[in-house]
């Protein structure tokens, strides 16, 4: 594992190249309106979903109802029509109303800003318990998604078996005012350049400190 990579010239480098890639939806939703609660369906809505079909389903759902209280005036069939063709509609559209009913019934309608109470919610793991706490309540946190476990290894900056792991060591190790950022850059390459399969290091901007743990293919 490197030891010597020099992070701030990662996330820069990152941060230029990101300029030049769509927004992941949850982020790009936060900029222009941070919201706990639009933050926590939208992350709902994603899962094995694209970022466009995702975008398109929060905005037709949020159009009909913005709050906990608002969404359970809806049916679970109203929402899975409003929220086709995301992957498994019906499923999520029953989750969201469970979700919000607990919002309703212990928090008053709020989305708590705790990280426990928020992976107590039905369906909300780490990544989306941290994509509410940085981009709903704009609080510190890591979200270690696919891109980033993958990304993180890659470059030899961790050596971790599973995203939980990358984001107990990320905490240790990655500076705090990268935190927050960390998951937007490498949501964004991750999509566009440094794929799972057949990256494309030859386009990759910081090719000269990756180690290219894992890559037995690239471009």
């Amino acid at each position: 594992m490197v030891t010597s990579l020099d992070i701030d010239r990662v996330v820069q480098r990152l941060t230029e190249a990101y300029e030049n890639f769509r927004e992941p939806i949850v982020t790009a939703m936060a900029r222009r309106e941070p919201n706990p609660f639009k933050a926590l369906v939208a992350t709902l809505l994603s899962l094995r979903t694209r970022d466009e079909q995702t975008h398109a389903a929060a905005e037709r759902l949020f159009a009909r109802a913005e709050t906990p209280a608002a969404t359970l005036l809806l049916s679970a069939a109203e929402i899975a029509e409003l929220i086709y063709p995301v992957g498994f509609y019906r499923v999520k559209a029953a989750r969201i109303l469970e979700v919000c009913a607990i919002l309703v019934a212990k928090y008053g309608g709020e989305v708590p800003a705790e990280l426990d109470e928020l992976l107590a919610l039905p369906g909300v793991g780490r990544k989306t318990a941290n994509l509410v706490l940085t981009r709903g309540h704009l609080l510190p946190g890591i979200c270690v998604d696919t891109h980033v476990h993958r990304i993180s290894n890659r470059l030899g900056y961790v050596a971790t078996q599973n995203p939980d792991e990358t984001e107990m060591v990320l905490r240790q190790k990655l500076p705090a005012e990268y935190w927050i950022i960390w998951n937007d850059l490498l949501v964004a390459y991750g999509q566009n350049l440094c794929t799972p399969l057949s990256p494309w290091c030859s386009k990759c901007v910081v090719a000269e400190q990756c180690l290219r743990i894992g890559v037995e293919r690239s471009r």
